[in-house]
């Protein structure tokens, strides 16, 4: 019986728009990890520090494929 509730559920969820799917997603990941808000005032106050160091040039930026290859050279060394 459960089962066929779950298929059933999954079905209706297989229609929706993607708008109201995302919308799910977000309700159910909140459900298994609650906002801590003092991380997540951490993570804003990062972001702005971020922006600021890129929009005043204090960061210089290195290119993905660059950054890969390092990576690459490091773990086969």
């Amino acid at each position: 019986m459960l089962a066929l509730k779950q298929k059933q559920l999954f079905d209706e969820i297989d229609i929706l728009p993607i708008d109201l799917k995302t919308k799910i997603v977000d309700k159910i990941l909140a459900s298994i990890t609650p906002a801590n808000s003092s991380i997540d005032a951490l993570w804003i106050k990062e972001v702005y520090k971020r922006k600021t160091d890129i929009e005043t040039n204090n960061i210089s930026f290195i290119d993905g494929d660059e950054v890969f290859k390092k990576i690459s050279q490091r773990l086969n060394s």
